[in-house]
């Protein structure tokens, strides 16, 4: 498999990755979905030009062609705009349509292998820039934390459901585990420039975690 810097570098128009895989979205979701897009990546274009602190909301509406108030209906902090992407829903549709009786971290490396896929096919260039700004920023790593707590919910109600039990505590510890253990991934890509090829890095973590987590040298 090529690094992650030799990925092509596709950027199909704003929403047509998520409204492909989202048909059953009525036009009115559909508009939605493309102002929320079209928010994040202005935002993504102004901290490109002049940083992350420099940004202002004003400064995203206008980008946008929207009014402030529409930013903060779609994105309740700024962090939000940076952090939040189109793929959650879709993605845990995808775990629900694994096959019965896969074992859940099967599941989640086929699922979370594609979510970085899709991500990099949408736009490459965001995708690494969100990385980076994970690393540089501190109220988006600040922010990270409470976007993985709900994300972790998420997925919760799923494994229960697949599993067929309650969301226990073990049912709790399995989904954080997984989902902080990929976040870190994410974040040794960044810190390393990007330079490691992420779905090799994905499949270390994960083989990491089936294997018990094992440090003997």
């Amino acid at each position: 498999m090529t690094t992650m810097a030799a990925t092509p570098r596709t950027s199909p128009a704003v929403g047509s990755l998520a409204e492909s895989l989202q048909p059953q979205l009525s036009l009115r979701e559909r508009k939605k979905l493309k102002t929320r897009v079209a928010i994040r990546r202005a935002t993504y274009r102004l901290v490109a030009e002049q940083g992350y602190e420099a940004t202002t909301v004003e400064q995203i509406a206008e980008a946008a062609e929207v009014s402030p108030s529409t930013v903060f209906r779609y994105f309740p902090t700024k962090e939000d705009i940076v952090l939040t992407d189109e793929f959650d829903p879709i993605l845990l549709r995808e775990m629900r349509s694994r096959p019965a009786g896969e074992p859940p971290l099967r599941s989640l490396r086929y699922v979370m292998t594609e979510a970085m896929r899709l991500a990099l096919l949408d736009d490459h260039e965001e995708t690494v820039q969100r990385t980076r700004l994970m690393v540089e920023v501190p109220a988006l790593r600040a922010r990270m934390m409470e976007s993985m707590a709900s994300t972790s919910r998420q997925l919760c109600e799923v494994l229960a459901e697949r599993s067929g039990r309650e969301v226990d505590l073990e049912v709790r510890v399995f989904a954080m585990a997984v989902l902080g253990a990929l976040h870190e991934t994410t974040v040794y890509w960044a810190e390393r420039h990007h330079e490691d090829d992420i779905f090799v890095l994905i499949g270390r973590t994960l083989d990491a975690l089936e294997a018990g987590l094992p440090l003997a040298g």
